[in-house]
Formats: structure tokens, C-alpha cells, sequence
């Protein structure tokens, strides 16, 4: 399982792409979930491909109050 390097930057959410070996590719339309205590964000990157990163919750809550991310499943009501 090939890990996903992710970088914020000041757009928003960002993460290594493994198909095309790309590293701080922008995610298009992120979509923060929450999976046994653990946020990652999972999106498509420009040319349709999956990727996904690993975030903490500060920088999780920080993406979706800016309107970089949306909320997915796990989150608390």
C-alpha cells in the first residue's frame, strides 16, 4: 500500500499522486471523512484520478471553515 504524501497550501488540500508519481497535486472538490479516528480527505485530482491524505483534526476543521473541504461520513451531529 503506497502511502499518500499530502501538503496544504494556501488553495487547499494537496497530496502525492501514486499513478502519476507527482508529488503536491491539488484535489478537486475534497471531501473530509472520518474513519476510526483518523480524517482524510478524498478527492480526484484534475485528470480524474483518486487520491487521498491523511489530516489532523486541526488542519481538517481549518480546510472545511475555510470552504476548501465539505464534511463526509463520521463526522459528530
Amino acid at each position: 500500500m503506497a502511502k499518500a504524501k499530502k501538503e496544504e497550501t494556501e488553495g487547499g488540500i494537496t497530496a502525492y499522486s501514486v499513478k502519476t508519481k507527482t508529488k503536491n497535486v491539488p484535489m478537486v472538490n475534497p471531501v473530509i471523512n472520518v474513519k476510526s479516528g483518523r480524517y482524510i480527505a478524498v478527492g480526484k485530482d484534475a485528470d480524474g484520478n483518486n487520491m487521498a491524505a491523511i489530516l489532523g483534526k486541526a488542519k481538517a476543521d481549518e480546510h472545511i471553515k475555510s470552504g476548501h473541504a465539505k464534511k463526509g461520513e463520521g463526522w459528530e451531529k
